[in-house]
């Protein structure tokens, strides 16, 4: 299993908007194979910032089967407008 982790800065303004565009893409991705589960949690100290976290079986269900696929356009769509700047996406593995 691997944890994808994005941090997402939205445009000044966009917040509310882009939560409920994402709650729409959660169900996207909520298809996808591989998918294990997502969190979206909100920064406290600033409420514009948040952090994704998607878990996968293995990292070629992100990396190829969701990014290269049609439903990925979908989710590009739906959330990647409200970005500033555009995330750095990582992959992580359990260790301990």
């Amino acid at each position: 299993m691997i944890t994808e982790i994005a941090l997402l800065n939205i445009r000044s303004g966009m917040k509310d908007e882009f939560i409920l565009s994402f709650r729409q893409a959660g169900g996207i991705i909520k298809k996808m194979n591989g998918y294990l589960e997502h969190s979206l949690d909100q920064c406290l100290e600033d409420d514009h910032k948040f952090l994704l976290r998607v878990k996968w079986e293995k990292l070629e269900d992100h990396t190829i089967g969701f990014r290269q696929s049609v439903e990925y356009e979908e989710w590009k769509a739906l959330l990647h407008h409200f970005y500033n700047p555009f995330p750095v996406v990582e992959h992580f593995a359990s260790i301990m």
